[in-house]
């Protein structure tokens, strides 16, 4: 019922496609590009949901109050404290490793204003917990969520983080203003 109701809303009405050419396996981390505008947190879930998957995903404890609190842990959310200095890879990354299941979506940007150097946390979760990271383009310009290329973490975090970023370069933003990838 959900996924009906998604998949009308942002295929049908919104005029969305996809082209996904990875099968999802059960455990993997999503790093989603570009983000400049909350449409991209609608877009998410509505692609999700209508692919029949559920990820989890970080976000600042802010967003926490009532009452979108409940509403927001409902969806996948996982309130970050971001002024504390905790090892967040480390308890990611352990959840990954001893649950069957493990699918956290995650915004490399960090935030919706241009930012040419790129969160690295979503790397070392994967890297830690040995996951590939499927990189999901959201295309405004095509609109079109894409998902053609897997990172398995090697360690060599600055040539792989340049990959990464010439891959989500292709992806029209919904504010282009607000998207670099500072390469």
């Amino acid at each position: 019922m959900i996924s009906a109701f998604c998949s009308l809303l942002l295929f049908r009405l919104m005029g969305w496609r996809d082209k996904v050419a990875l099968p999802r396996p059960r455990k993997f981390v999503l790093a989603v590009a570009p983000h400049t505008s909350n449409v991209d947190f609608l877009i998410g879930i509505l692609y999700s949901r209508a692919r029949g998957f559920k990820p989890n995903f970080l976000m600042k404890r802010e967003w926490f109050f009532w009452p979108l609190g409940p509403i927001m842990r409902a969806l996948g959310g996982i309130p970050v404290e971001r002024s504390r200095k905790m090892s967040l890879t480390d308890q990611m990354a352990e959840a990954a490793r001893s649950r069957n299941a493990f699918m956290l979506c995650v915004t490399p940007e960090g935030t919706r204003k241009s930012r040419a150097e790129w969160k690295r946390g979503f790397y070392y979760i994967a890297l830690k917990a040995g996951l590939p990271i499927h990189l999901y383009g959201l295309d405004y310009a095509e609109k079109q969520v894409v998902c053609t290329r897997e990172i398995v973490p090697n360690g060599d975090i600055d040539a792989q983080m340049r990959e990464i970023k010439s891959y989500f370069a292709q992806f029209g933003a919904r504010h282009p203003d607000r998207f670099t990838t500072g390469l």
